[in-house]
């Protein structure tokens, strides 16, 4: 087998804002080291780890290939270990899809558990076509992954730049789809997939809270579309009231226009959710139940709700398209409006996301990008 230690030309990271140098190898971040560093909550910090969305890309004959990685998953109240999985794309299909199967463990408030030999974990692809192609690995969107190298039983040729044009998108746990059931399964990834997007997944698991280090890392970026699917996190955790929220939203895009002025923005709303449509949060998980504490009182004193936040998303992007902004907004129950599938009534279910995308898919080429 030979070995190519990254970084190397012959390997090409997409998805990731930075790649940050490790202890042997390399980590591709979704994330700058400048904005990581501002990461309010170790919650935050974990769910910004994870490799969503990103991809390695390289050119061979090899007909067998191995990832050597450090591999730290997460441990997650309530549901457990996250799984982690490997996708394999050949010249556009996917041909493969591995399980990791172990790797060291982080839960939301303890340390990596496990020894150094646990975290280090060998992704194994056999019996691959002999002969030149295009090849894609997608690393976990579940779990933090370092890599070390790339291993193969033929040279690897340095694949060509990507000419695609490059997606930006923004949001919570509904678009870092943690249920999906691989890292080319999540909505944001099937839209990419569909329309030949270049993209990068910026959604952060119960932290899509419009951070202005969020805002910077995105207005820092090259792109040719970027997205922005707002409110579910900050009504179902009641961070903001609609007095906090319209500036906050205002201020957002505003940071992104300072490099991007022209750039497609979409901005979309939350997706169905009964137990938040009429009544604002704090959402609890209570013995299986979803439930939330907020009141029609709260209401009164300006809390958010899913239907407010997508009346006051509406007006906001109406008002700044009518000042010439190239500015969409999308009601967010166009990619998701029935609630029989969200299995805990609020997060959708693995084939549901993959319907997401296709919808999605379809707004991306009403504005001009790829062909769904």
């Amino acid at each position: 087998m030979i070995e190519t230690p990254l970084p190397s030309p012959l390997v090409r990271i997409e998805g990731a804002a930075e790649v940050l140098p490790v202890d042997g190898g390399v980590r591709p971040s979704r994330l700058p080291a400048a904005a990581l560093r501002q990461a309010p909550t170790p919650f935050f910090a974990l769910v910004a780890a994870a490799t969503a969305g990103i991809r390695l890309r390289l050119r061979t004959a090899a007909t067998t290939l191995e990832l050597a990685t450090v591999l730290t998953r997460a441990a997650v109240p309530g549901v457990g270990t996250l799984p982690a999985v490997f996708d394999l794309f050949v010249d556009g299909d996917r041909v493969a899809r591995v399980p990791a199967e172990g790797g060291a463990v982080i839960g939301l408030e303890a340390p990596a558990s496990g020894s150094d030999d646990d975290a280090r974990q060998v992704i194994r692809f056999a019996g691959l076509a002999a002969r030149e192609k295009d090849v894609e690995i997608w690393l976990p969107h579940t779990a933090l992954c370092d890599v070390h190298s790339v291993r193969a039983d033929a040279p690897l040729i340095e694949p060509p730049p990507s000419t695609a044009p490059r997606w930006i998108h923004y949001g919570s746990s509904i678009s870092h789809c943690i249920e999906a059931e691989g890292p080319s399964d999540t909505w944001p990834a099937a839209a990419a997939r569909a329309t030949g997007l270049d993209h990068v997944n910026l959604g952060f698991a119960g932290n899509a809270m419009l951070d202005p280090f969020v805002a910077r890392a995105i207005r820092d970026q090259s792109a040719d579309v970027i997205s922005l699917k707002i409110g579910a996190n900050i009504a179902e955790q009641a961070t903001m009231r609609v007095r906090t929220f319209l500036p906050a939203v205002h201020g957002f895009l505003d940071t992104i226009r300072e490099t991007h002025p022209d750039t497609p923005v979409i901005v979309l709303s939350p997706i169905i959710s009964p137990v938040m449509e009429e009544l604002g949060g704090p959402v609890v998980y209570d013995g299986g139940v979803t439930r939330t504490l907020g009141t029609r009182l709260d209401l009164e004193h300006g809390a958010l709700n899913l239907r407010i936040v997508r009346e006051l998303l509406a007006e906001l992007v109406a008002a700044r398209v009518a000042e010439g902004e190239a500015l969409t907004y999308v009601d967010g129950r166009e990619l998701l409006g029935e609630p029989e599938d969200l299995h805990d009534g609020i997060h959708p279910s693995a084939p549901a996301y993959l319907r997401m995308g296709a919808r999605f898919a379809k707004v991306l080429t009403g504005q001009g990008f790829g062909q769904s």
